[in-house]
């Protein structure tokens, strides 16, 4: 699995919010200056994501709907990226794969996307915003 510019623009977007989360709305291209994103991409990103109340217009922008301890990195990297799963067997396609049923290694590629979905579950955007501080 590799996180694709998508999801770490995603992740960086939203700390972004969160850094900047006074309750006002923040110009995107205020965002994307910081960051150092085009403003293009960066409004396909924030409208996939669907994590933020977004005002068109002057004295708009966008802010966090939630608080930043509300906000599971996992939540916004799936949300960008689709599927987080290892091995595309583990898609959540109907069908899978034809040789899940014998397949001996199944095992291990459950027990790592189980290992990475806790792991992204458990980090908040206040959680990166403390790690920064560090």
């Amino acid at each position: 699995m590799m996180i694709s510019t998508k999801g770490r623009y995603a992740l960086r977007v939203m700390l972004d919010l969160a850094d900047h989360n006074t309750g006002e709305y923040i110009p995107l291209k205020d965002i994307a200056q910081r960051q150092e994103i085009s403003v293009k991409y960066l409004e396909n990103i924030l409208a996939s994501l669907n994590l933020v109340d977004a005002i068109r217009g002057k004295g708009g922008g966008y802010r966090l709907c939630r608080a930043p301890e509300a906000y599971a990195a996992g939540e916004i990297i799936r949300l960008a990226e689709g599927s987080l799963a290892t091995v595309s067997c583990l898609k959540g396609e109907k069908n899978g794969c034809e040789k899940a049923g014998h397949c001996r290694a199944l095992p291990l590629w459950k027990g790592l996307d189980q290992v990475v979905d806790e792991y992204l579950d458990s980090v908040s955007l206040a959680d990166l915003q403390k790690m920064e501080e560090n």
